[in-house]
């Protein structure tokens, strides 16, 4: 039949949409044409396939091969179409038995020999793939990482031989089953080897316990980046669904690993980074550091040194947990439901208030470096918590002790108690409670009333930093399984509003 059909996918954002591949061989001068909006690579896959198909022994038809990649309205991009359009033309020169071809999605990238490559984003395709009850063949790399998504069927060949005898019946491929087995490795900083600083960790316990955002100020050297740090070791961890979602993402650039199957994703991109490297974008769209974060932690180190503009962009997937990205012919929704904790230095310097009056910055400088946080971007982060020099006594005397407080073990136990509770009564982590949930499970009594009023009428508080203190307190409830928010726990919720006060910009 001069006629075939295959089924590979495209990938738009973190969706991977069907993509049919008719090739059709009629008379005429021989050669080989792509339609169906094919980019560069695409329209060099006919030089890959004819070669590949040749070293491999097959005979490349002598008429003129047609390809359509359908539907025509999707950009197709990259080398993942290699393998299928290979499949067409030996399915349409009758090269090949076509009985089962229906049954599977080819995604691959051929060599010139006929060995198959991998290709970036193959785990949205195979999510997908299971939906439409079909099995994926690939790259044997690429099947390792497709079979985490336990209920899709996957097939790794190393050569398009391999996929011929598989469909012929002559020798069948092995389907790949997922390997997990590395997911106990544990080698996460624990936060008992941070001296002192209790009060910080039991910020760093609050935020992990109801998924709140934080900003840390202090001088150099009083453990804020090692606080940050240690935030991965006391969360739990990611569900089956999630930790799909993460490797999809990932997967779209190649940076998923099989050991970080799981794992929370902690993202530390440098102050120098710009605004589409933080949220993503380009030409092409492709994710940012806020969309590799999802579902983890994105840590931004020395704070006021990034580009007042690159923070801006941080305001709205703050609030919504996604990023949308526009381009003239295209429009990409990436997830972005991540944590975010940061850290800054009082001055340029760091030194301001120091008692041995070390701080040489001016006024000006230090009103300049402060400008770089708007009033809305600190308003959108729940806590801010300021950390002192660690006192000499204690430093000398932690050579004593190899520990200092709780490990991360036993504070992540109170963490997963404290997620469980709120998963339980509001169905979601407290900071992403909306009004209607804060109003129904942030109930307060009179003297806690009178408390926030008079914290919102001498800070200055806005509405949102008054439903970032009620979730505050409602997590700090939950941490010691308190039904009800006390005046306690309202006073401590207010406490870790330091730049309300402390920070005018």
């Amino acid at each position: 039949m001069p006629l075939s059909i295959i089924y590979c996918r495209a990938l738009e954002g973190v969706k991977s949409p069907l993509v049919t591949i008719e090739v059709h061989i009629s008379n005429g001068l021989p050669g080989m044409s792509i339609v169906g909006l094919p980019e560069t690579a695409v329209k060099e896959s006919k030089d890959r396939v004819r070669s590949a198909l040749l070293n491999s022994q097959f005979k490349f038809p002598d008429r003129r091969v047609t390809v359509n990649l359908a539907p025509a309205d999707i950009p197709k991009e990259g080398s993942r179409f290699d393998l299928a359009i290979a499949i067409g033309i030996l399915a349409a020169s009758e090269q090949i038995s076509t009985e089962t071809l229906s049954d599977y999605e080819f995604i691959g990238e051929l060599a010139l020999s006929g060995e198959i490559r991998s290709v970036n984003g193959i785990l949205p395709s195979a999510i997908q793939c299971t939906k439409d009850k079909r099995s994926i063949i690939t790259a044997i790399d690429n099947a390792k990482e497709a079979s985490l998504t336990e209920r899709t069927v996957v097939y790794g060949a190393k050569h398009i031989l391999d996929i011929c005898q598989h469909l012929s019946g002559q020798k069948k491929l092995s389907a790949f089953e997922a390997d997990t087995s590395h997911k106990e490795i544990n080698n996460l900083l624990d936060i008992s080897d941070i001296i002192g600083q209790h009060q910080a960790k039991r910020a760093i316990e609050i935020i992990a316990a109801g998924k709140h955002n934080l900003i840390m100020f202090g001088p150099p050297g009083t453990g804020k980046s090692m606080l940050a740090n240690r935030l991965p070791g006391i969360l739990p961890e990611l569900t089956e669904e999630e930790a799909l979602e993460v490797a999809a993402i990932s997967s779209l650039q190649k940076k998923f690993q099989l050991t970080d199957w799981k794992k929370r994703p902690f993202r530390v991109p440098h102050h120098t980074a710009s605004a589409v490297a933080l949220v993503g974008g380009g030409s092409n769209p492709k994710p940012g550091e806020i969309s590799l974060a999802h579902r983890g932690v994105l840590f931004l180190d020395e704070l006021p040194e990034f580009d007042r503009k690159v923070l801006e962009v941080l305001r709205e997937p703050l609030e919504s947990g996604q990023i949308t990205i526009s381009r003239a012919s295209k429009q990409i929704d990436y997830p972005a439901n991540f944590q975010l904790i940061a850290a800054m230095n009082p001055c340029p310097c760091g030194y301001l208030g120091d008692l041995n009056d070390r701080c040489k910055c001016t006024s000006e400088q230090i009103s300049r470096y402060r400008g770089k946080l708007s009033g809305p971007l600190i308003d959108r982060i729940d806590m801010h918590i300021e950390i002192p020099p660690v006192p000499h006594k204690l430093i000398l005397k932690s050579q004593e002790n190899s520990t200092h407080g709780d490990t991360s073990a036993i504070i992540k136990e109170r963490v997963i108690q404290a997620q469980q509770i709120q998963l339980q009564r509001n169905g979601c982590l407290n900071a992403q409670m909306n009004n209607q949930q804060i109003k129904q499970f942030c109930e307060i009594d009179d003297q806690t009333q009178n408390l926030l009023e008079s914290a919102i009428h001498k800070f200055g508080l806005s509405a949102r930093a008054f439903h970032k203190i009620l979730k505050v307190s409602r997590t700090i409830a939950d941490i010691e399984a308190s039904k009800n928010i006390a005046i306690k726990h309202a006073s401590e919720a207010i406490s870790y509003r330091k730049l309300d006060r402390k920070i005018s910009i």
